[in-house]
């Protein structure tokens, strides 16, 4: 069971430093409260899932190297979000456009380290199974 998410909705990233940034939607086939539902492929980097601020993981090559250079203090540098594949698990029960619609429980993965988590849905009258 999960809400829809809706564009707006605040996202969080675990190696995020700097605060939610607000999930993007460009579709707009099916709509709740006036805002478009997202969908699992809304992942794209910059397109729908903003920089959260500064990016904390030592994984990520431009914060090796800058911690590095300073001597093995962890040195935070922009976040450039790299995911790695769609959100997961998207609804099972309501499709936009043929493509599963993304629930408050979905979670996509950086490839930096960073779990990337919904920690606002965007609105909260529309519960679905699955």
């Amino acid at each position: 069971m999960g809400v829809l998410v809706v564009m707006g909705a605040e996202l969080a990233c675990a190696f995020g430093q700097g605060g939610p940034v607000a999930l993007l939607v460009e579709r707009e086939e099916v709509v709740v409260g006036g805002l478009p539902v997202a969908t699992v492929v809304d992942s794209e980097p910059l397109l729908n899932i903003p920089p959260f601020g500064l990016c904390m993981s030592e994984e990520n090559p431009e914060v090796a190297a800058a911690t590095a250079a300073a001597l093995g203090v962890l040195t935070p540098m922009p976040c450039v979000p790299e995911v790695l594949a769609p959100w997961e698990p998207g609804s099972v029960s309501v499709l936009v456009g043929g493509v599963p619609a993304l629930t408050n429980s979905s979670t996509c993965q950086c490839a930096w380290g960073g779990l990337i988590q919904i920690v606002a849905p965007g609105q909260t009258s529309t519960e679905v199974a699955g």
